[in-house]
């Protein structure tokens, strides 16, 4: 928990809004915290900047009409309701070119989404997107932009990482229960590439008791975690241990807000931006 300089705020009435670019980053990123969060009496929003349209398909079945964003839509509320978030914003906005399509109107987008909410703390992708996924960075770019718009009124911004090995070692527990195929793999996605030079984080939060929640909400995903994704593999013990801890870096900006995640999380030394 918190030092004592740290202010304990009660989190009833107070709003977390978390900006993402595809279903299932939000719960892949920090499901934990935000399932914790909620439990905790904040209001939780999700802004989704695309329908995930160009994403894979686990199973083919689960899409028999073709239209991969509709399934993936009702798959994002699906988990956000496991998490509990109150409320879900679902854009449509061309997946795979976040970064590059529509910059003025999904800045917009998100600062119209700041004024609606008057969030007390916004979390979104650091300048790595997780794994350098140049949506996920797109949505980090649009997203500082829109807060920093807001100038001294900004709400407090949050960065969330994946700590560096944590996704190698899930694989490697998903192939040593004998169950994930041996050719199995995060989307294709090279382990090591998650939180690789990821700056370190000012907060880590413990999520131990609210893994199954987000393990439940990541299987919400299923036509992005099918059979040969290890994280249909592992268990609760193994995701506790993998997935027990959420990193976030506090930006530095003007903004003065309440430390509402530190409400929750250990105070980490602050490393500039």
């Amino acid at each position: 928990m918190p030092d004592g300089s740290i202010e304990h705020l009660p989190l009833a009435g107070r709003t977390v809004l978390g900006i993402f670019a595809h279903p299932d980053d939000e719960s892949l990123a920090c499901g934990g915290t935000l399932a914790k969060l909620a439990d905790s009496g904040a209001r939780v929003v999700l802004l989704c900047a695309s329908r995930g349209e160009a994403g894979s398909i686990s199973d083919p079945s689960l899409v028999p009409d073709g239209d991969l964003g509709g399934v993936r839509e009702r798959e994002l509320r699906d988990a956000a309701a496991v998490l509990g978030v109150a409320e879900v914003i679902i854009l449509n906005h061309p997946d795979g070119d976040l970064r590059w399509g529509d910059v003025p109107e999904l800045h917009e987008e998100i600062v119209d989404a700041i004024r609606r909410y008057r969030p007390d703390v916004v979390i979104t992708f650091a300048e790595d997107g997780l794994y350098w996924h140049l949506d996920h960075i797109g949505v980090h770019e649009r997203t500082y932009t829109a807060v920093c718009s807001f100038g001294s009124d900004a709400p407090p911004l949050y960065y969330v990482t994946i700590q560096r090995g944590v996704m190698r070692e899930v694989v490697r527990a998903a192939h040593e229960k004998g169950g994930a195929p041996p050719g199995s793999s995060l989307w294709g996605i090279e382990p090591d590439a998650f939180g690789d030079h990821a700056k370190p984080p000012t907060l880590v939060v413990d999520v131990r008791d609210w893994v199954p929640r987000k393990l439940a909400a990541l299987r919400c995903h299923r036509t992005q975690i099918g059979p040969n994704n290890p994280v249909s593999w592992i268990d609760d013990e193994q995701a506790r241990l993998w997935l027990g801890t959420e990193h976030f870096r506090r930006a530095t900006l003007e903004a003065t807000g309440a430390p509402v995640l530190e409400h929750i999380g250990e105070h980490r030394i602050k490393h500039a931006d």
